[in-house]
């Protein structure tokens, strides 16, 4: 299958935090059930103003992920131009799309839009273990730090994981110079 990424506008923005967030509370959902306790007022386990700040930040590049013709995901990256050192901020797949190689695929285009990346780096929560294998037996990401009560991360590219930066791991993936 085909997958390809396809520049987010502002006439899909709603569509794209409608999916996101859908994407994330299934995850979430899977792991927890219905006591989930990582959901916030709304319901949900990702804020839309946490999407929105996301897609807004100044170095922000933010793209559907296509398969088929279809919309079955979306990644939003922090791109630093002048030192390569990169940030996957959000990325996730609709669940119909979920274990189809599409996020691989999808992962592979991004570094193939960035080849003056030096490092990639990211964050995920510890109890998403499928992207703790996506991230590190696919993509090749090393697990480098866990973020908890005991060990808060001194900055990150993320606010919400500084205010809130219980049970997370940060991954991060030295690019070899030409690949």
């Amino acid at each position: 299958m085909d997958v390809t990424l396809v520049v987010l506008t502002d006439d899909d923005r709603e569509q794209f935090i409608r999916y996101m967030q859908r994407a994330f509370k299934y995850g979430a959902l899977e792991e927890f059930g219905v006591r989930n306790p990582h959901v916030d007022a709304q319901g949900e386990t990702i804020s839309r103003s946490r999407v929105e700040n996301a897609i807004n930040r100044p170095d922000s590049d933010t793209y559907w992920i296509m398969a088929g013709g279809e919309k079955v995901g979306g990644i939003i990256l922090n791109i630093d131009r002048v030192t390569g050192h990169n940030h996957l901020d959000k990325m996730f797949t609709i669940p119909d799309a979920q274990s189809k190689g599409i996020g691989l695929k999808a992962w592979q285009a991004v570094e193939a839009r960035y080849p003056d990346t030096k490092t990639w780096e990211t964050i995920t929560p510890y109890f998403e273990t499928r992207n703790i294998h996506f991230y590190i037996n696919k993509c090749g990401f090393h697990a480098v730090e866990f973020f908890n009560e005991h060990h808060r991360p001194a900055q990150s590219n993320d606010a919400d994981y500084v205010s809130d930066p219980n049970d997370l791991l940060r991954f991060v993936k030295v690019m070899e110079p030409g690949a």
